[in-house]
């Protein structure tokens, strides 16, 4: 089975913060992306589980 894969916005969405809330994450190394292509990432639902544990 495919996990599903969320945006930097949809994540934002879900936390109630802005997109670069979530890049700052992303950039330091609180939550993981996968890169999909070029400058698209997309972050895991697994990932962002192991995020919600640990904040």
């Amino acid at each position: 089975m495919t996990e599903k894969l969320y945006t930097a916005q949809e994540v934002a969405e879900m936390f109630s913060v802005k997109r670069i809330t979530v890049w700052d994450w992303i950039r330091k190394g609180k939550l993981r992306a996968h890169c999909v292509g070029g400058r698209l990432y997309r972050i895991s639902e697994s990932q962002l589980a192991k995020f919600k544990d640990s904040n």
